[in-house]
């Protein structure tokens, strides 16, 4: 899940109860344990509805099995109620951006390009994960925003290990998206992740002296997401105050996962090959 960075500089926990912690942490190998069970469970589920989805189903539907699905993994949504998001999942469809609401009466159709984005909290960490699904036959251009998209993620998260900083990861992202003629969204960033949803540091999908460059460390988790427009890279916010679009209604992809930061490299914990 991608968060406005007015937000992100306030991470939240799903349980509000619980004291709130600031900075980039470091997971101890117990921590690390059990965000492998939440990054799983969140790796399952988007597997499933990945098998399950077709045209003539609502957003609203793939909410309810998300949430279904969660809970009998014994873990709970970490996007329900979080800043007052009502899903379980964020579901944006074609020019949607992020941040889609769930709805009954979003009906999925041949030829979408469908973003699903869910995270579940586990023993007190979350996992996040994001998929984009092609329903059906789409179009060449549509077929090819989606493969970038994915390739983009792949090759910031071969640049991960312990010593190397956050604009190797984004410089990679940048570049292989503009090779292949598309636009980097900017107005939204990964993060780190664990006992919150959202922590530090901003993990950028593009080059930029505005946020900080951070050399990256073994134990760190971090969601890793580029967004990628067919258009312009900008976007705005509907009246819902969630659901960003393209402002030119161009198609917009996605894909996400939670990364350990190894000495040697990485570990994709939310990897929809293992589950």
């Amino acid at each position: 899940m991608n968060i406005l960075s007015n937000l992100l500089s306030q991470a939240t926990q799903s349980t509000p109860a619980k004291k709130q912690r600031r900075g980039i942490e470091i997971k101890s190998p117990r921590e690390i344990e059990i965000m492998r069970q939440s990054a799983k469970i969140v790796a399952t589920v988007l597997k499933e509805i990945s098998e399950l989805v077709k045209p003539g189903m609502t957003t609203a539907d793939l909410d309810a099995y998300a949430e279904k699905r969660i809970r009998e993994m014994d873990a709970t949504p970490s996007f329900k109620g979080y800043h007052g998001f009502s899903g379980s999942i964020c579901s944006s469809i074609n020019n949607e951006v992020v941040h889609g609401i769930p709805s009954p009466k979003k009906v999925i159709r041949t030829g979408d390009v469908l973003k699903v984005d869910t995270g579940a909290y586990y023993q007190g960490f979350h996992g996040d994960s994001c998929i984009t699904i092609a329903v059906g036959e789409v179009t060449p251009e549509a077929a090819k925003l989606i493969r970038v998209a994915e390739e983009a993620l792949y090759k910031g998260i071969e640049q991960v290990k312990a010593g190397v900083y956050l604009l190797d990861l984004a410089g990679a992202i940048e570049d292989h998206v503009k090779a292949n003629g598309f636009s980097v969204v900017e107005e939204f960033t990964g993060h780190g992740v664990g006992r919150n949803l959202h922590e530090e540091p901003s993990v950028f999908n593009f080059r930029t002296r505005e946020m900080p460059n951070v050399k990256l460390r073994a134990g760190m988790t971090l969601a890793i997401e580029p967004i990628l427009n067919a258009g312009s890279r900008h976007t705005r916010t509907l009246s819902d105050r969630w659901t960003a679009v393209t402002v030119d209604n161009a198609l917009s992809a996605q894909f996400e996962h939670t990364v350990l930061v190894t000495d040697t490299g990485y570990e994709i914990l939310t990897d929809r090959t293992k589950v």
